[in-house]
């Protein structure tokens, strides 16, 4: 099963080659990888997608988080979460093609960048699966070159909101433990 994991790591040089070697020491085949800026400076972000059963991912997870210079790890497979990829696609035209090709980027809402006597260069963000669909679509025409980023992901909704919910839901948990543990010691019940 596909995993999609996400680091959260300090901008050293040397940290990717670590959390790379990592992750080749435990043989794990990396389908994407992506990192960038996170929101607090001095942090980058790393969204990878590997490949694995439960338990070979969760022992990544334990060891990326033994690493000097990651600060989180979360494992959002499972998660409601925004998953997007971009992919930037030239492919060859004619002037009997062009139009043609036009038609399918807007059926997928994806954007001409740029455009030549022979090619265009079709943009497109979205689902794994949409951004397939359309390459598959444009590889009838020649694709002439092609880069995608691979999956980045973010949390739906507000990730502070929700831890701030469970540990009031903890606490209310943690009062009726309490009164329920009083109650069994006062009446002597296991």
């Amino acid at each position: 099963m596909k995993h999609t994991l996400v680091a959260w790591m300090r901008d050293k040089p040397g940290v990717l080659n670590r959390v790379a070697g990592l992750l080749r020491r435990r043989a794990f085949n990396i389908d994407s990888l992506q990192v960038s800026h996170s929101e607090t400076p001095g942090i980058s972000r790393m969204t990878f997608v590997v490949d694995g059963d439960e338990h070979m991912v969760d022992q990544v997870v334990k060891q990326l988080q033994k690493a000097v210079d990651v600060t989180k790890v979360e494992d959002i497979t499972d998660k409601p979460v925004v998953l997007r990829e971009l992919a930037l696609v030239r492919v060859h035209t004619t002037s009997e093609t062009r139009q043609e090709i036009m038609q399918f980027a807007e059926v997928y809402r994806a954007q001409i960048v740029d455009v030549s006597l022979d090619s265009v260069v079709i943009q497109i963000v979205g689902a794994e699966d949409k951004v397939d669909s359309l390459i598959d679509l444009l590889s009838h025409f020649g694709i002439e070159e092609m880069v995608r980023t691979g999956r980045v992901a973010i949390n739906r909704g507000s990730p502070h909101k929700s831890e701030r919910r469970a540990s009031a839901v903890w606490r209310a948990q943690a009062k009726s433990n309490g009164a329920g543990r009083a109650e069994r010691e006062k009446t002597s019940g296991v």
